[in-house]
């Protein structure tokens, strides 16, 4: 028989995060530990947006 996996363990997070916890209610509704402006904030500082590095570098080609 396979071994069932410990899906109890709390995967690691980012100091800035600590605490962020996220479900799904029985509605189908999203229920986060923070709101989504402090979440947005931290994506913003930490995450390089791919799409918008590429509109960047194609406006300066048409200057």
């Amino acid at each position: 028989m396979a071994k069932k996996k410990d899906n109890n363990k709390k995967p690691e997070v980012h100091d800035e995060l600590k605490g962020f916890d996220i479900k799904i209610n029985e509605f189908g509704e999203i229920v986060s530990s923070f709101g989504v402006d402090k979440i947005n904030s931290f994506l913003d500082e930490n995450v390089e947006d791919k799409k918008l590095k590429d509109l960047s570098s194609s406006a300066d080609e048409e200057e």
